[in-house]
């Protein structure tokens, strides 16, 4: 039986409005090769001059995993040569990182939690972005220069599915402290897998695979699992020291399998040592007391939700998985509805409406529309049912709750006067059906509400329905 280790290193571009070391913008999709400057093109004679809400960014997130925050930090060089970045070097923090030694809590469906342990965040430069076209290679230097902070974990995560958990509430906090949309299909958090296995209840750590460019939280969890059966075959096989070389692959999604891109290089490859065009980063008490001011963040959320809404912890962790989920539900709850109902058409309801594009950020129904319309449940003006109805509608068509309403013919009849002639005609209608109820056959009370429901044509008020065949079958 064997054990797996992982690792994972996350590289999360910050929203910044300008890049890491210049003022050219981060904005993504603009022409190729526009967003660009001396500094950033590594020409000679420009220097890199510090982004100091990069440094707010990092101490938020520091803050928000409960880390080491170093006031003073260093910049470092890595050398290597790719064709996306012009000065043939990157610029990182190797040596003293701006966070180090964090954690974070990721919990399973039993209830129970695991801690995993966060080694660094350090600030670093993107590169650019290799555009491979046929049998051509272009390069698009925009990208080159904006902020990243790479996450590195210690190797505690022991199955893909951790991996899954702990990307998931990572994406979910900084998206929470709005450091960053953390878009995967745009490239803005990207997740580098080191994958080993050792056998079970050996403490040693065995080489290590890195699988790179894999954009998808599912493909990411595939490609673990495919790498760790390559690992336990070559095992089984005692080909390990052969077949198991330290080495970076890539994920064949069509294939199914990983495959070889280049061996990976030790630290010492690439030739680090201190950063000559940069000062020390320094951040004072002031700046401290500053920066270190965070949101609500998700477990914090989820705790409150339980307490204040007495909805058990899966529904609330439902609710508080995304930051944009949460803040729907609580502008509901400022209308003063149930959160039972206000749970219920938001989880199932709005959610199961959704198709391709559409989701939470850009619904056609916004979050004081829903509200009241579980408000015309709760009132009585509308049932359930029909509800549902005026839903597919106002996703459809778009519109307010109550003209909506109206326009369907949907309004309960809540009129006791004439509910009471309907709840007559029913009851002369079935007179054997009423001597039988009143024999003992209570069952047949639902036969009742039934039939004042057709006759209504479903309009009926339910409970006024109830209240008054309770009163005339005594």
């Amino acid at each position: 039986m064997f054990e797996v280790v992982i690792g994972l290193e996350v590289h999360v571009q910050l929203n910044t409005k300008t890049k890491l070391f210049c003022s050219c913008p981060t904005s993504f999709n603009h022409k190729q090769n526009t967003n660009t400057c001396p500094t950033c093109l590594a020409l000679p004679g420009a220097l890199p001059v510090l982004n100091k809400e990069v440094l707010h960014k990092s101490v938020m997130f520091g803050t928000a995993i409960d880390a080491t925050i170093n006031q003073t930090s260093y910049f470092d060089r890595k050398s290597y040569f790719y064709p996306d970045s012009p000065s043939a070097y990157q610029i990182t923090q190797l040596y003293t990182p701006v966070v180090e030694h964090g954690k974070l809590r990721i919990d399973f469906e039993d209830g129970s939690h695991k801690v995993i342990r966060i080694n660094r965040a350090h600030i670093e430069a993107d590169a650019g972005k290799n555009i491979h076209d046929g049998a051509i290679s272009k390069v698009d230097l925009n990208r080159a220069g904006t902020p990243l902070l790479e996450i590195v974990s210690e190797p505690d995560l022991r199955s893909a599915d951790e991996v899954t958990l702990y990307l998931k509430k990572l994406h979910s906090i900084i998206r929470y402290l709005d450091i960053g949309d953390a878009n995967m299909q745009e490239g803005s958090f990207r997740v580098d897998v080191n994958v080993s296995i050792r056998p079970r209840g050996d403490e040693k750590l065995y080489t290590r695979v890195e699988i790179k460019n894999i954009n998808s939280f599912r493909f990411i969890q595939k490609a673990i699992e495919v790498e760790v059966e390559r690992q336990i075959e070559a095992w089984e096989d005692r080909v390990y020291e052969k077949e198991i070389v330290q080495e970076t692959r890539l994920f064949d999604q069509i294939r199914q399998e990983t495959r070889s891109m280049r061996g990976k290089e030790e630290a010492a490859d690439y030739r680090y040592f201190p950063e000559p065009d940069l000062l020390k980063a320094v951040i004072t008490d002031d700046m401290m007391k500053e920066f270190s001011v965070i949101p609500e963040l998700p477990d914090e959320k989820m705790e409150r939700f339980v307490r204040d809404y007495g909805m058990n912890e899966y529904n609330a962790s439902v609710l508080t998985s995304a930051v944009e989920m949460a803040h729907y539900f609580e502008s509901m709850m400022e209308e003063g509805i149930s959160a039972k109902n206000a749970l219920t058409w938001l989880t199932v309801e709005l959610l199961g409406r959704f198709k391709g594009e559409v989701n939470i950020t850009n619904s056609p129904v916004e979050a004081k529309k829903l509200a009241l319309l579980v408000k015309r449940i709760e009132d009585g003006t509308i049932s359930g049912k029909a509800a549902k109805e005026v839903l597919d509608s106002l996703m459809e068509k778009g519109g307010d709750v109550d003209s909506t309403i109206e326009a369907l013919g949907l309004k309960q009849v809540s009129d006791t006067g004439a509910l009471e002639a309907i709840c007559d005609t029913v009851i002369a209608a079935n007179t054997d059906k009423v001597t039988e109820y009143k024999s003992g056959k209570d069952k047949l009370f639902g036969f009742f509400v039934g039939q004042v429901m057709k006759e209504s044509k479903g309009s009926a008020n339910p409970a006024t329905v109830n209240e008054i065949l309770k009163a005339k079958l005594g």
